[in-house]
C-alpha cells in the first residue's frame, strides 16, 4: 500500500474518530476500515509475489 492510496482514508477516519464537531458515521468507519484492509492485502500479496516465496515466518512446515 503507499502513502498515496491511504493517506486519504486515514486522514477521513481520524477525522470521523476524533474531530468533535463530525457527527460519528459507524458504517463509514466501517468501510473505511474494510478498504484500508484491503489495501494493506492487496501490498503484502505483492511483496510476496515480488520476493518469489513467503517470508520464513509464513512458510508452513
Amino acid at each position: 500500500m503507499t502513502d498515496h492510496e491511504a493517506e486519504p482514508r486515514m486522514a477521513e477516519l481520524d477525522r470521523l474518530l476524533n474531530d468533535p464537531g463530525v457527527r460519528l458515521d459507524p458504517h463509514r468507519v466501517w468501510a473505511l476500515l474494510a478498504e484500508l484492509r484491503l489495501l494493506v492485502h492487496a501490498a503484502a500479496a505483492a511483496q510476496v509475489s515480488a520476493a518469489g516465496s513467503l517470508p520464513a515466518s509464513g512458510r508452513s512446515a
